[in-house]
């Protein structure tokens, strides 16, 4: 697989992806050897189709990375990700119109009762893990550390305008500048259940699906704060700050060792059983992802799961044609 971290940037601009029916020629070589290796490459490349997938856009980097490659391996599958959000994208699976999606959240109870009532069987796999991250601008130089109590003074509506200094005296009597994910996005569910505890988010906050807004925004004004996955910060680092968390700052480390807490978590894919069982070019693709999320994952910014979760979902998926 290629070293994706030279094209982070422009992966993560794109707010989907369609790659696949765009086979090339390769250079025909004299020796035997590579006529054999043309042939193996042909056999390997016999398999037509769609994969149509949707979801979350803390998710999309690394799948968006998979299917650019996988396009390589399987030129005549056509595998569309579109990004809607985590809630956009489970509106469409329920409906029946994608073949996985994507979230930064485990499903819902109510989500998964409207699959169970449409008569759509799912299994759920494990892509890699995330470390929801708190940034600002560059440009501020007061906030290097907050506490989850001070996220939730900042972030819970309470009908007062949030100033710099409502949370240090010290700091700057700046009225905050807020941005954050959508509400269809499994992101805004986890800050919300985490952080806010099911209290309203601040009301003057800047709300996007797409975090690059969210991202633009946050370079441009250093009173402005907000969050999102740890690729997307990884990806602008160089224009952004990310703030520790009660004296932690996410890293590949403690994000896997969980010591970035409470703002580390899962990332997943839930695929249509049907779709994997019926479907020869939804299975490959599927195996594919599974066989290189931890490398994507890696290669995108975010931490890559213990192998034998790996080999746990594979083994998943491959029940599923039996």
């Amino acid at each position: 697989m290629k070293n994706w971290k030279f094209v982070m940037a422009s992966t993560i601009l794109g707010s989907s992806v369609l790659l696949g029916a765009c086979g090339g020629n390769t250079t025909q070589q004299g020796s035997s050897e590579s006529a054999e290796q043309g042939s193996s490459e042909s056999e390997a490349a016999q398999l037509e189709g769609e994969v149509s997938g949707d979801g979350s856009s803390t998710v999309a980097p690394i799948m968006e990375g998979i299917v650019e490659e996988y396009a390589g391996a399987q030129p005549n599958v056509q595998v569309t990700v579109g990004v809607s959000g985590t809630g956009g994208g489970f509106e469409k699976f329920i409906q029946g119109e994608t073949d996985f999606s994507n979230a930064s959240r485990p499903i819902k109870e109510e989500e998964a009762k409207s699959l169970e009532d449409a008569g759509i069987d799912y299994t759920e796999f494990l892509l890699a893990y995330d470390g929801l991250s708190v940034v600002v601008s560059k440009e501020n130089d007061w906030v290097e550390d907050l506490t989850v109590e001070d996220l939730k003074k900042l972030w819970v509506e309470d009908g007062t305008t949030k100033k710099w200094s409502d949370i240090n005296p010290e700091w700057p009597d700046e009225e905050v500048v807020f941005y954050a994910p959508g509400t269809d996005s499994g992101t805004f569910d986890y800050f919300n259940e985490v952080i806010l505890e099911e209290e309203d988010l601040v009301s003057a906050a800047t709300l996007s699906e797409d975090d690059n807004v969210l991202v633009q925004g946050i370079q441009a004004d250093p009173n402005a704060i907000g969050f999102f996955g740890y690729a997307y910060y990884q990806a602008n680092q160089d224009t952004l700050k990310v703030v520790k968390i009660n004296g932690v700052e996410p890293t590949n480390e403690t994000i896997e060792s969980g010591d970035y807490s409470p703002l580390s978590r899962p990332l997943f894919t839930y695929a249509n059983n049907t779709s994997a069982a019926e479907e020869e070019q939804v299975y490959d693709f599927l195996e594919y992802t599974l066989e290189n999320a931890g490398e994507m994952a890696e290669a995108v910014g975010y931490v890559a799961l213990p192998q034998e979760e790996y080999d746990k979902g594979l083994a998943d998926l491959e029940a599923l044609k039996q």
